[in-house]
């Protein structure tokens, strides 16, 4: 590992010049992973707020349709009038919400944010591969922020309104939503986040590839290194597709082309078909760093090794894999060949075998364990548990006959919610709670921790769980007024009781934002390895330093070495090394 001890020598030189930097440097326009990371959090949680709010907004006008929502007379037209949305509003306020949620929140937390604070220390390095380009990937994914939320600022029209899938002709004819600019500037914000994404995946697969630390081979990394490796690879090949479906919808907007449109020629379903080709990979983006920081918490929280290491890692390739070649079940009720759809339909259902693998693995992980109930640990358990749901739901929408009916009702609305609220979102939970002494230095507090989870997996489940029966009593999602439809009225109470949960929801949000933010300046100081880890990022003081490391750790095993005889600890962490003969023992 001569040229990564040369890798590690050179940044290190770097960093030792990095504390000599100012305020704006070493706080605004870092190019320290930590701080990225720190920048890439603060920024998904604000959004996620927003997106949060967005959300009560469109259940409001579900449950009480046109009636003055509380508290929004300030909100200026055309997004409310005195406190009233109208029909145009409501469709830009649920496209919106899809579209800050996936974008601006699950991608740079999970991703963004823990991928480029874990990924130097899990693996044992100083920093990224490229810290340059590291620190653009920040700045132009904010950039992209700013460009999306300015789309709120338009005189005289809504933001986007055409739904998060932009579907054609209607995302390419401003005639039909009614919306320019704003549809506009949801391509173009779209489009430079591509390109932060692609900076940042270059630079996690670059570094995770060239700098592990000496004895970290690939089968002795952590599974969260896993799990954004691979989606570092799906963001690379995935997002270019997207990018390029995205300007040609712009072209088709502003230039007269007509890629899409059938009035000059053009075909819709080209649209699907490559926003699918994105659109599928894309869930797994959202929900396989989850499945890697759920597995990391549940084996040190459950003091065993995890069940079947390399099961989980070849299984989390498998579903990456599948998931390129099973979009086509996105468009089963827009037509198609009979042969092809059966094609589809099983290629979707195969997943079921790596993803069920992965939740026995994550069970037999939990058998016999010594399992400990802290807050991170219970919010991994709602993951599996809430992943579990989405999967089994999810085995409708790959049936076709099944899917052609249900497809655009409420069931799938619960169905996304299940795998992405579900899981991507208790998976961001658990890795803040889990990982916040190693970030800042300090404790989160545990009680306002379970205050903070107990009503949240309370109200997400009364929330989404109820969607799953609207859509199967056939209620269509993305429609402004249920009561508009006879057949919908008997329901009506269902929707009322789904808001009421989802206020309570939001309300749950209270107890983590003081949580986080008093902890900060307040909470217990951490020590270097609280939860009594394995990890190499234990082994950096909390906060770690720049450098991360005082001497790159050399890795003797896997991460997952809890209760194990050698030692009379439980746990026995990567870069311990052994007398030879306890060594030899273990060998044996």
């Amino acid at each position: 590992m001569s040229e990564t001890a040369a890798v590690g020598a050179h940044a290190h030189g770097a960093h030792a010049e990095h504390h000599e930097l100012g305020f704006i440097r070493t706080y605004v326009f870092s190019t320290d992973h930590k701080m990225i990371g720190r920048q890439f959090l603060f920024m998904g949680l604000f959004m996620m707020i927003l997106g949060g709010l967005l959300a009560l907004l469109v259940r409001w006008q579900l449950a009480w349709p046109e009636s003055e929502v509380p508290f929004t007379q300030w909100i200026p037209e055309p997004h409310m009038y005195a406190g009233h949305m109208d029909a145009a509003a409501y469709n830009s306020f649920f496209t919106m919400h899809a579209t800050i949620m996936i974008f601006f929140v699950v991608m740079p937390i999970l991703v963004g944010a823990f991928g480029n604070f874990l990924i130097p220390l899990m693996i044992g390095t100083r920093d990224m591969a490229f810290p340059l380009l590291n620190m653009l990937s920040f700045w132009i994914a904010l950039f992209s922020g700013f460009i999306m939320l300015a789309g709120f600022c338009i005189p005289g029209e809504t933001h986007a309104a055409s739904g998060w899938t932009a579907y054609s002709p209607l995302a390419a004819v401003p005639a039909f939503t009614g919306v320019n600019a704003g549809q506009n500037l949801w391509c173009i914000s779209l489009i430079v986040l591509g390109i932060s994404s692609l900076m940042g995946s270059i630079n996690y697969i670059t570094t995770i590839i060239n700098m592990r630390a000496p004895g970290m081979g690939f089968f002795r990394l952590p599974l969260t290194i896993w799990a954004l490796f691979i989606v570092a690879i799906l963001l690379l090949l995935a997002l270019p597709v997207l990018t390029g479906a995205l300007a040609m919808l712009l072209f088709d907007r502003m230039a007269g082309t007509s890629f899409f449109q059938p009035a000059g020629g053009g075909e819709p379903l080209l649209w699907q078909h490559l926003f699918w080709f994105f659109g599928h990979p894309e869930v797994y983006i959202l929900i396989l760093p989850a499945m890697g920081i759920a597995s990391d918490i549940l084996s040190v929280f459950s003091r065993k090794p995890i069940f079947g290491y390399r099961a989980m890692a070849f299984s989390m390739i498998g579903i990456a894999f599948l998931s390129w070649i099973v979009w086509g079940h996105h468009m089963f009720q827009s037509g198609m060949n009979p042969a092809l759809g059966t094609t589809f339909m099983i290629s979707t259902m195969v997943i079921a075998v790596p993803s069920a693998i992965k939740t026995f693995n994550w069970l037999g992980t939990l058998w016999g364990g010594n399992i400990i109930f802290s807050v991170p640990m219970l919010n991994a358990l709602a993951f599996v548990s809430m992943f579990v749901i989405g999967g089994l739901s999810g085995i409708y929408m790959a049936s076709t006959p099944v899917d052609i009916f249900i497809h655009d009702t409420y069931f799938i609305v619960a169905h996304i919610h299940y795998v992405v609220f579900g899981g991507s979102v208790f998976g961001i939970f658990a890795a803040v709670y889990f990982w916040f002494p190693k970030m800042f230095g300090r404790m989160m507090n545990e009680t306002l921790g379970k205050i903070h989870f107990w009503p949240t997996f309370l109200a997400f489940n009364g929330t989404f769980f109820p969607m799953h029966i609207l859509g199967i009593g056939g209620h269509m999602r993305r429609i402004y007024n249920p009561l508009q439809y006879d057949f919908l009225k008997p329901m009506q109470p269902i929707n009322v009781f789904i808001t009421v949960s989802a206020l309570c929801l939001g309300v749950a949000q209270i107890p983590f934002v003081i949580n986080f933010f008093w902890s900060l300046f307040a909470g217990k100081k951490a020590t270097i390895n609280p939860w009594n880890a394995n990890t190499l990022e234990w082994d950096a003081p909390s906060p770690p330093p720049h450098g991360n490391f005082g001497e790159i750790p050399t890795v003797y095993r896997g991460p997952y070495e809890y209760s194990s005889p050698l030692v009379p600890e439980d746990f026995l962490p990567q870069s311990r090394k052994l007398a030879p003969e306890v060594s030899a023992r273990a060998s044996h």
